[in-house]
Order: C-alpha cells, then structure tokens, then sequence
C-alpha cells in the first residue's frame, strides 16, 4: 500500500466498489449555457466594496494639510498684524528705505496669507470629493501634491513637512488601486 492515495477521486484501496457515496452527475447551468460558450459567464472589474487604504491615506493627509495650512494662516495673519504695528509706531523721522522694507514685508505677508487660503480651500474641497469624484478628482489631487510640493520648497526648512505629505500624496493617488477607486462605476 503506498501513502498518499494515489487515486484521491476513487475507491480507497481494498473497498469494495459502489461502497460509500453514490457517484453524481454534474449539475446543469441553471440559465442554460452562456452565448459564446459554455458555463458561467466571465467575470467583470471586482466590486469595491470600500474606498481603498491608500486612497484613505491620500484622503486623510489632504485634511491634514489643510490643518497645517490653517496653522500657517493664523501665524501669517499675526506676522501681518505685527509688521502694521511697526509701520505704526516707528519714528516719521524714518528713511524710505525703512518705509519700504515695512511695504514690502506686508506685500509678502499678504501674497502669503492668499496662497495659504487657496492651497487650503484646495485640499478640503479634494478630501470631501473622494466619495463620489470621478478620475477628474484623481488628476486634480495629484496636481495638487505637486504644487504643494513646490511650493513647500521656497520655504524648505519650515516647509518640510508639507514636502513629504506632498509626496505621499502623489504616491498614494496615483496608484492602482486609486486608479480603480476614482474609475469606479457610479449608480
């Protein structure tokens, strides 16, 4: 007797035939055959069942941007406050050069301030497009880690941590399974 069976599908050896269950004969297709060939039909794209974990992280770190910009927003506003301040309070003895500083300073601080606004209203509006957004919210997500990964790099040392959410971002976005996501059929 040699291990294992070498038949698994019939009679172990030294059992009498026709012993044990009845040998049955395969059941129909309940529709009939399938037009163009036999059996079941093919199979479509897999059903998403949930919003993928990436697409979850791309989603949650675009929320979490928009904290960090919100953050941003207030210390600008208060560096504006400041820099009005000293316009205010300085000598009306001063130079044109110190009165151009202050301009520009509160030109930059502004230019700021808007670009803060922007990038946030950006992110929030993509991070509550994920549900029901189609490939446009994808393609829109991924320009949007560029240019905040871009813009990050004027400000490097402050801004790098808006560099590396930029980056996963993109990664997170752009791959397949995001793919999927955003190509979903929608009913």
């Amino acid at each position: 007797m040699s291990y294992p069976n070498q038949n698994p599908y019939g009679p172990p050896p030294g059992q009498q035939p026709g012993y044990g269950y009845p040998q049955q004969q395969p059941a129909p297709a309940p529709y009939g055959p399938y037009p163009g060939g036999g059996g079941m039909p093919p199979a479509g794209p897999p059903y998403q069942n949930g919003m993928p974990g990436g697409v979850k992280a791309a989603r949650v770190l675009l929320f979490v941007l928009a904290g960090l910009n919100l953050i941003g927003l207030v210390l600008a506003v208060a560096g504006l406050g400041g820099v009005s301040k000293a316009a205010r309070h300085t000598s009306p003895y001063r130079t044109d050069d110190a009165a151009a500083a202050l301009s520009v300073g509160k030109g930059v601080l502004i230019a700021l301030i808007v670009l803060i606004v922007i990038f946030t209203v950006a992110a929030v509006t993509l991070a509550l497009q994920f549900n029901n957004g189609g490939g446009g919210v994808r393609v829109a997500t991924v320009v949007f880690g560029v240019a905040n990964t871009l813009v990050s790099f004027v400000v490097f040392p402050l801004g790098l941590v808006h560099t590396a959410l930029g980056i996963l971002v993109i990664a997170f976005a752009s791959k397949d399974d995001g793919k999927a996501w955003f190509n979903r059929p929608r009913y």
